[in-house]
This record gives C-alpha cells, structure tokens and sequence, in this order.
C-alpha cells in the first residue's frame, strides 16, 4: 500500500511527536522534563531526538529491524548520545502494525496487527536491532549471557527479545505482544474523564508503570535492590499524589513531586524504562483519539 493511501500514517507520526513533546513537557521524578534537566542531558535534545526518529519510524513498508536502526542512526548524528533507545524499540513493532492489512485505529485492531508484525520478525531484524542498540551504546543493555549485542544473533528478535525479557521490560513487549501497552497503559489513560489536564494522565501513567514492577534501567545501573526500593516509593507517591489531587489547592505541587524528583537524580537514578512504556502508551492513545475523534488523546 502507498504511503498515501494510508491515512493512518501521518495521524501517527504527529500521536507519536505528541507523545515524545508530553514525555518532557511533565515534571516525571527522575526523569528529563523541561523544568528539570538531569542525567546530562536537556528536554530540547528529546525533542530534536523525536523529530530525528519520526522520520525513520514511518517510513512505509520498512522493516522492523531497519526502522529502529535508522531511527538510532538518525539521532545519533542530531544530538549525539542515547535519548531515546527504548522508545524507538518499541515504537518501530507498533508503527510497521499500521502498514498491515486490515489494521485500524481501534485498540483490538492495532493489538492484533502489533502481534503479527512480531511473529513475523527474522534474523535481519535481530542483526538491524543489535547495531541500533551497539550505536546508542546504553550502559549495560544487551549485555546477556545469551544472544549478547556485541556478538552476531543467532535468531530472530523476538526470541532475542524473549531471551531478555525476564529482566528487561522493553523485551517483555516483544514477548508478550505488547499487553502492557495496550492493557496496562491504556486502562490508566482510559481511567481519566476526557478533559483531563496532559500533565495529569502522563505523570499517572508514568507512575502506574513505575510501581508496577522494578524500572529495567535503575536495574541496570544501580541493582534490583535499589530498583524494587523506587517501585515501592513510586506506589506511596502515586497514592498521596492521587489523593492530592482533590484538594485543588495542593495539585500544583503533586503535579511536580519535585521533593522526590530532586532526590532521586541527587543519586543518580532514572526511571527511563517506565517513562519509554509511558511514551509509546500515549503514542498508542493520541492515535487512537484522533482517529476518532479527530483530537489528541490526552487534552490541554
């Protein structure tokens, strides 16, 4: 199918840029916001890295593997470091689900499409991933007893992906089809009237996904004890930033948790799986609202 004739494409590219511009534009703890710079690096180098990696992600036809490669590739030579890895990995399954047949902007739809893109994925795929994930060189990713980025992959990436799903909750979409996505991610999107503030369903989202289960990068870089100790902060924070939000005088700081924020990059901690899970999320909502409403999923 053309380029043209999918109408779906460009309503995706401006759900995914949206997505990508609300990940910065929240005060998320722990995370790069445009009122907080951390981890050495700035809310406008997100922005030039969504931009840089639209460009790859839409292409019509592509492959999986390709479309992450480029997208890496691409943001690489705009900002120069890795901003945005583990959005593009789970971006590019969910973009090349629109190129198939039958895919419409309903949820089950893109689900079902997501689950056969994945099926379908081969060896060249794990070979384009693997170079993507060497070129953004993030510490310790794909560094695995089995099926290790820096040797040649044996299989295909989704096994790859599987291999490392236990420990990595980007993988696990790859393995699961994406359910936390469309399960986990959605219900918290749905669970908001439809004039809610952008800030409100993103920083929910967010701490849904955080105090859900250990944040895969915190693991990475600080071990599973520092990780289950954010997760079991995240659920405290959600419930008093929750319940906050009732006493309208109190939202401006619950929308900023800025006490713990500040805390967490003093250490050196960055939730920066559960903020991708939240980006493609929202990436998945804005599509499906504006393809039937004609307006963004998350409202100003």
């Amino acid at each position: 199918m053309p380029a043209a004739d999918n109408p779906l494409l460009a309503d995706a590219r401006e759900a995914f840029l949206h997505a990508c511009r609300l990940d910065v534009e929240t005060a998320k703890p722990g995370n790069v916001s445009v009122d907080s710079a951390g981890h050495g690096m700035t809310s406008a180098q997100f922005i030039e890295s969504a931009e840089a990696a639209a460009g790859a992600l839409f292409i019509q036809g592509a492959p999986v593997g390709a479309r992450i490669l480029d997208a890496v590739t691409r943001t690489r030579k705009a900002v120069g470091c890795n901003t945005n890895l583990g959005i593009v990995l789970l971006a590019g399954p969910l973009a090349a689900a629109l190129d198939e047949p039958g895919c419409a902007a309903t949820a089950t739809a893109w689900h079902t499409a997501t689950e056969r893109v994945l099926a379908r994925l081969d060896l060249d795929d794990a070979r384009a991933a693997y170079r993507a994930i060497a070129l953004a060189n993030p510490g310790g990713l794909g560094d695995a007893p089995e099926q290790s980025v820096h040797a040649a992959p044996s299989v295909d990436l989704r096994a790859a992906m599987t291999l490392a799903a236990p420990r990595d909750s980007i993988a696990r979409q790859y393995a699961n089809g994406f359910s936390d996505v469309f399960d986990t991610g959605l219900a918290a999107v749905r669970g908001w009237p439809s004039r809610t503030l952008d800030a409100i369903v993103t920083l929910d989202v967010f701490l849904t996904f955080l105090g859900r289960w250990p944040d895969s990068h915190i693991v990475r870089k600080h071990g599973e004890t520092v990780a289950q100790s954010v997760t079991r902060e995240a659920r405290l924070w959600h419930q008093q930033w929750r319940a906050a939000l009732t006493r309208p005088a109190e939202v401006p700081d619950a929308l900023r948790l800025s006490a713990w924020d500040t805390g967490l990059k003093a250490r050196g901690i960055n939730p920066g799986t559960s903020a991708d899970l939240t980006v493609a999320t929202l990436f998945v909502a804005n599509l499906l609202e504006r393809s039937q409403t004609g307006r963004s999923a998350t409202r100003i």
